[in-house]
């Protein structure tokens, strides 16, 4: 029941809003009772955190699955990660957009645990661009903490405007991404 009140609640959540939403018409929805959704809540606020930290959680594992392959160079690991937020679309969509859009309804404290996990993320990617532009793959005027807030920023974006059914594939938005991080978009052809 616990997984069926935070599924309903992600699509409630994602179309009408955290503040648009009430915990009245989330039992609604599933045909509980509040007394069901408050034996695995407290509140309201505390699902949100949950939804928070379930989609970032999952993230990391994910992340440091590719970042521990000793098989990939840093340039494929990079691809591969672009890739997974991408493909992500498809199948949390909904969560990622509650994750950007809804913390602001989160308490301090929540948000200080939410942000710990959102740095583990971040630092993740950044030290994967450090250790690319020590091993020559990347520049060495890169900065690695600007290329990591660049990439964080086109990618996370794309939960927004991109449709994982529309004209572009996952593949293709993922070389575009990694095109314009490698190449940038300066055609230095004479």
């Amino acid at each position: 029941m616990k997984q069926k009140i935070i599924k309903t609640s992600i699509q409630l959540f994602d179309e009408r809003g955290f503040s648009g939403t009430s915990v009245q018409e989330i039992v609604e929805t599933i045909g509980v009772t509040k007394g069901t959704f408050y034996y695995y809540f407290k509140s309201k606020q505390e699902l949100l955190k949950l939804i928070h930290l379930n989609y970032i959680e999952d993230l990391i594992i994910q992340q440091e699955k590719i970042l521990q392959d000793p098989e990939k160079c840093h340039k494929d690991k990079l691809h591969e990660i672009v890739f997974m937020l991408i493909s992500n679309i498809k199948t949390q969509r909904p969560s990622a957009r509650i994750f950007f859009r809804e913390m602001r309804h989160l308490t301090e404290q929540h948000v200080e645990e939410i942000r710990v996990k959102r740095n583990i993320f971040r630092e993740n990617y950044q030290t994967m661009v450090e250790e690319g532009v020590r091993a020559g793959e990347f520049s060495q005027a890169a900065r690695p903490d600007i290329i990591t807030f660049g990439i964080l920023g086109i990618t996370n974006w794309s939960y927004y405007w991109y449709n994982p059914d529309g004209n572009i594939s996952e593949q293709e938005l993922t070389k575009a991404y990694t095109d314009m991080i490698f190449n940038g978009i300066l055609n230095v052809q004479k």
